[in-house]
């Protein structure tokens, strides 16, 4: 039945061109741009009419006819002539899956199994943002809580974060809210970007009215979900009286130089992110002109295994997105990771006795704290020293193959400033504790931070207004490289770590290797759910276990070639090329090297080939700003890497 509607709205476009076109002047002819094929949806759709007036919020489909594909090519089309259509890129997101999601309804039930008397609460608060068109219906008519039995039987539920669910949002105290605590305008208005709507076709057939509103490209409007603060209970259920921010993204931004001045930049700037091509914004409508700038409703966020396990698990789940459509939203996940989040450089500050001192600097590019959001999700710094002869020296933050990492402590691993033993492991997390101190990942366990040390953004501050629910925990509080600069100023948004290790007399060439690496759903977070018996928990369990869970490498760095010995070290890659300029705000680059180079290639960040174009000493970066690696072999056989930044 859902097919048959969806097949009719998808007409919907299409019939209502054809009517609103024929109020036109005579001199419009609706038959010159409409095929014979589109004109037969029109029998089918007369029969159906506006979305019911009885409900609050439309589903997806009901927009689709005009705000998905357009089959004459003439909407949502880029100037490359890529397919931009809302619908299709909504579909296959982590917000349009949301009541979709089986790690979310496997979360539910481990907390309901654990305190069963919570059932109605949890299930409630839960779905004010996993499902809140379904939440908010039943809310706003005053029909009480919203569990995981309504939302089972509920189309407009089941749609999870769809388009009314953000278009529908309210003014009315807008960034003020969280915890699921949304605002929505009821007298059926669909809030949009640009001025003077094209309203009639949505009016008329669709039974929502297009309206401005500047608000609609706020960042409060994403508040009130990504601030979530928990009300605390003990080991048996208790209250504690004791509330908890379980996660704060919001909160995060606002204590960031990303929330202020004319540089700022709102949620919408990243996971919507804009193009300046004008772009038509309803489908089979010829005569429409272009809206710019135009928001990709890619909406992604960093959560790549869960989006290859829902393309994998599409028939079992009610998935209508595509395979392309989820290609799609995974290369944009991909390119968050690797080329928007994080910034990695390692250097040699110095040298000691039969040992090798190398200094890692990761820096947070994102506009809330690396990573953020759920707190089952990390990042860890993987580091490797290699031989010339291919033996480790040293190595740190290596995964086995369950891709646990191995070496950790037993409940979890501290923050370190300086690692000097492959047993330590510098993984950048927000690790929860129950009311008596110990590690838990039930949220209605959490009572405390035991860790904190996930990267702040740049501008973040402890004397800033958030930062009871943003707070740094644990030994990064006292790391004088941890968002400090060296004269002990806050707001660096980086992290300095230190890699001291022995040489054990070797002489010779040595290759460093640094990489970091993100894991939304670590095995050690998942094993006590595992270890909880549920008919959800066991759904997820067989299709996470069937999936492709391999972490994502975010960015790497390396140096090449570098000579050291039992009693000193030597940054060798520096004395034989300087490269510059660096960065580079034209892709311009200058080798200057008394040496004789016989080859240059240059990989990407996610260690692609690309074409670099050669000059003499002058090089060419692709056109494509990004961070680059220029590999570079001498005549003698020498070679290393050098980083080089296309801004």
């Amino acid at each position: 039945m859902l097919e048959n509607k969806h097949i009719s709205l998808v007409g919907m476009g299409i019939f209502l061109s054809i009517l609103t076109l024929s109020l036109l002047p005579t001199t419009q002819n609706a038959n010159s741009f409409h095929t014979e094929e589109e004109r037969k949806y029109f029998s089918m759709v007369a029969a159906h009419g506006p979305v019911d007036s009885s409900l609050i919020f439309p589903t997806a489909v009901a927009c689709v006819g005009c705000h998905g594909p357009d089959p004459m090519q003439n909407a949502y089309i880029d100037n490359a002539g890529n397919d931009v259509n809302l619908y299709d890129d909504w579909q296959a997101s982590m917000m349009a899956n949301s009541a979709k999601d089986p790690f979310w309804r496997a979360k539910i039930s481990h907390e309901v199994a654990t305190f069963p008397q919570h059932r109605v609460d949890t299930e409630d608060k839960c779905t004010s943002c996993h499902a809140p068109q379904g939440h908010y219906t039943k809310n706003i008519r005053g029909l009480g809580k919203y569990g995981i039995h309504d939302l089972l039987i509920d189309t407009v539920g089941m749609d999870g974060v769809s388009c009314g669910a953000c278009h529908q949002m309210s003014r009315e105290n807008l960034g003020d809210l969280f915890s699921g605590q949304l605002v929505y305008d009821t007298t059926r208005v669909m809030y949009g970007p640009f001025e003077f709507p094209f309203a009639a076709p949505m009016a008329d057939f669709v039974g929502f009215k297009p309206e401005f509103s500047e608000h609609i490209n706020d960042e409060g409007l994403c508040a009130g979900c990504h601030t979530l603060v928990t009300n605390s209970y003990d080991v048996d259920g208790n209250t504690t009286n004791n509330f908890f921010a379980e996660q704060a993204t919001y909160h995060e931004w606002l204590n960031s130089t990303y929330a202020i001045g004319e540089g700022k930049q709102t949620c919408q700037n990243c996971h919507i992110p804009r193009i300046q091509d004008s772009i038509v914004i309803s489908a089979n409508y010829a005569f429409l002109e272009g809206r710019s700038p135009y928001g990709l409703h890619e909406l992604v966020g960093g959560n790549v295994t869960m989006l290859n396990l829902m393309k994998e698990n599409k028939e079992a789940l009610g998935i209508d997105a595509t395979d392309e459509a989820f290609d799609e939203t995974i290369a944009a996940t991909k390119d968050m990771l690797q080329r928007r989040s994080l910034d990695l450089d390692m250097s040699i500050p110095a040298g000691a006795d039969d040992s090798l001192l190398i200094e890692v600097k990761v820096t947070n590019l994102a506009g809330h704290k690396f990573p953020s959001g759920y707190p089952s999700r990390r990042a860890v710094l993987q580091f490797v020293a290699v031989t010339e002869q291919g033996d480790t020296l040293f190595q740190s933050g290596i995964f086995d193959d369950q891709y646990e990492v191995k070496n950790l402590d037993p409940e979890f691993e501290p923050h370190y400033n300086f690692i000097t033993d492959e047993s330590q492991v510098q993984i950048y997390e927000f690790v929860t504790g129950d009311s008596e101190g110990k590690f838990t990942t039930l949220l209605e366990q959490a009572y405390v931070g035991l860790k904190d040390n996930r990267i702040p953004p740049r501008g973040f501050r402890k004397n800033h207004s958030t930062y009871d629910t943003v707070s740094i925990v644990g030994n990064a509080l006292a790391d004088p490289n941890f968002n400090l600069n060296d004269g002990g100023f806050e707001g660096t948004g980086a992290d300095i770590i230190r890699y001291q290790f022995p040489l054990n007399s070797y002489s010779g060439s040595v290759d460093l290797y640094a990489s970091v690496i993100y894991q939304p759903l670590p095995p050690r977070w998942l094993a006590p759910m595992f270890a909880t018996q549920t008919e959800e928990i066991a759904t997820f369990q067989s299709m996470f276990e069937a999936n492709d869970n391999e972490p994502i490498y975010m960015v790497k760095d390396s140096i090449v070639g570098l000579f050291v010995n039992q009693v000193s070290t030597e940054q060798f890659a520096e004395s034989l090329i300087t490269v510059y300029p660096n960065p580079t705000d034209d892709g311009r680059l200058t080798l200057d090297t008394d040496k004789k180079i016989k080859q240059v290639y240059c990989t990407t960040n996610a260690g692609l080939h690309v074409l670099l174009k050669p000059d003499g000493k002058y090089y060419t970066l692709p056109s494509a700003p990004g961070i680059y690696y220029l590999h570079i072999t001498f005549d003698d056989k020498t070679s290393l890497i050098k980083k080089v930044i296309h801004i």
